[in-house]
């Protein structure tokens, strides 16, 4: 087992032994507007999410000029081309300041990936506390170690990479620093149960030795709370007004009820694992005593009587000797009479043998 590993991350810690750190993914599902990115945001505060992150991109930078111009028309599209279907779902520099500062206000974590060089340093410079990436720049070294020379913390999905991937993409922030935060994803909307993987969070975290979370695109809450259990210190989820909405992330998003429960349910689960060490409760003790077994008299045995199988039975309550020691009574004598269903003494087991 990995020693304990944690990250600062503002003013929490995250990791063994933390909460969960919860992101509401708002990503794109502002569909452009600063007003429903705002509500977004609020949203997230008040259903007790830890963080609400956006995305940022220079769409003119991440994009082939056949990319941009290729047609894109369809029920989630919001241009003629994939270029201004991308642009669309822009939301302008200046409305970043303005998100950053209401949501300080609201009290929730201002997060934002960025998806190039250029967005990288608008946000260094916007005064964001840390930095997620995306799982399509694992292997986009350069903007990697952009970031990592800001010495921010990092939140790095894995999503359609390789673990040799992950490594260098790792090897390339830690040459400046070790506040990373690894998260298991995979790559396609949604995702299937039978595709997921949750074990690989282990893997991840054995292999590097890092903090590991989740960030995922399945439907429902139960594998993300699942993740929880088998270690993921963060978890991402794609988050919606309304997943009808068009868009290109909304149906794969949960609602504010559905998030509302995600973060309820990972509560729970933390609350579930509590500590390592296996103890008797004490509010298990008067179960014990009411429905344990005991060593009793299944016939009436008089005092002098040497003890044989057919005289005893096990039954409740334990509040009698425990029936680990039916073996030890066998064949001693008895040195009291015992009536039908009496509950053998305690100093039984140290009746003299009869031989």
């Amino acid at each position: 087992m990995n020693a304990v590993k944690t990250i600062q991350l503002g003013k929490r810690v995250i990791g063994d032994g933390q909460p969960c750190f919860i992101v509401a993914e708002a990503g794109v599902n502002h569909n452009g507007s600063v007003a429903e990115a705002k509500q977004l945001i609020k949203v997230a505060s008040e259903i007790n999410a830890d963080a609400v992150k956006f995305q940022k991109r220079t769409v003119e930078d991440i994009l082939t000029r056949e990319a941009l111009q290729r047609p894109y028309v369809g029920p989630n599209s919001y241009g003629a081309t994939y270029g201004e279907h991308r642009q669309k779902l822009e939301l302008p520099d200046v409305a970043y300041q303005e998100l950053k500062q209401y949501a300080e206000a609201r009290k929730i974590f201002f997060l934002a990936s960025a998806w190039d060089l250029k967005s990288a340093e608008f946000l260094d410079t916007l005064g964001v506390q840390a930095f997620k990436i995306a799982s399509a720049d694992v292997t986009n070294l350069p903007l990697l170690e952009r970031i990592a020379h800001t010495r921010k913390p990092v939140l790095l999905s894995s999503g359609m990479s390789t673990l040799e991937e992950i490594g260098e993409a790792l090897d390339v922030i830690r040459a400046c620093h070790d506040q990373i935060v690894l998260l298991h994803c995979v790559s396609t909307y949604p995702t299937e149960p039978e595709d997921i993987n949750l074990r690989v969070l282990r893997t991840l975290r054995e292999t590097f030795d890092v903090v590991v979370g989740y960030s995922g695109h399945e439907q429902g809450i139960v594998v993300s709370q699942a993740a929880v259990a088998l270690g993921a210190a963060v978890v991402e989820r794609h988050f919606t007004l309304d997943w009808t909405a068009r868009g290109p992330d909304h149906e794969a998003s949960l609602q504010p009820d559905g998030f509302q429960k995600l973060v309820t349910g990972i509560r729970k689960v933390e609350q579930a694992l509590g500590q390592p060490e296996k103890t008797i409760l004490e509010s298990e003790l008067t179960v014990r005593l009411r429905l344990a077994k005991s060593i009793v008299a299944s016939m009436e045995i008089h005092r002098g009587t040497v003890i044989s199988p057919e005289m005893l039975a096990l039954k409740s309550p334990g509040t009698g000797l425990k029936s680990s020691y039916l073996n030890e009574v066998i064949g001693t004598v008895a040195e009291q009479h015992l009536k039908l269903d009496e509950l053998l003494p305690l100093d039984a087991i140290k009746w003299k043998r009869s031989h």
